[in-house]
């Protein structure tokens, strides 16, 4: 039996949209993601590249119904590749509270924090838009 399309949905329209900006920013601005790319990944300029390119193939297949679904898959695969940087954008987030102890840098700190949990939901609606439940 045929799956059918996930409809074009806000939360879908909303994660392209995220898409759309970070691979934005990944291709003009790949610097302020240098930190991100945990230490022991070589040719971290070029995985930063990718997958600013990848984010913006994720957004567009997102937004189209023929690609949707397979759009989606990649879409969850992806947002799991990248948990490793905001992770380690926490980590340098944490070193810099610590070193600095300003209300600035540990606002900073717990942001980062409480950004990881978000990719939960973020993965949900990728599959959603697989058709995954």
């Amino acid at each position: 039996m045929p799956r059918t399309v996930a409809p074009l949905t806000k939360d879908i329209i909303g994660l392209a949209g995220l898409f759309i900006t970070s691979g934005t920013t990944h291709l003009v601005k790949p610097e302020v993601f240098d930190p991100l790319v945990p230490d022991v990944l070589p040719r971290r300029r070029e995985i930063i590249i990718a997958s600013g390119v990848a984010e913006l193939a994720c957004a567009a297949g997102l937004l189209h119904p023929r690609t949707r679904r397979y759009a989606g898959l990649a879409s969850a695969a992806l947002l799991v590749a990248i948990l490793p940087g905001n992770v380690q954008m926490s980590a340098n987030h944490g070193k810099r509270a610590q070193r600095k102890g300003t209300p600035q840098a540990q606002a900073a700190f717990a942001g980062t924090l409480a950004r990881l949990p978000l990719q939960l939901p973020l993965i949900r609606t990728a599959l959603r838009a697989a058709g995954r439940r």
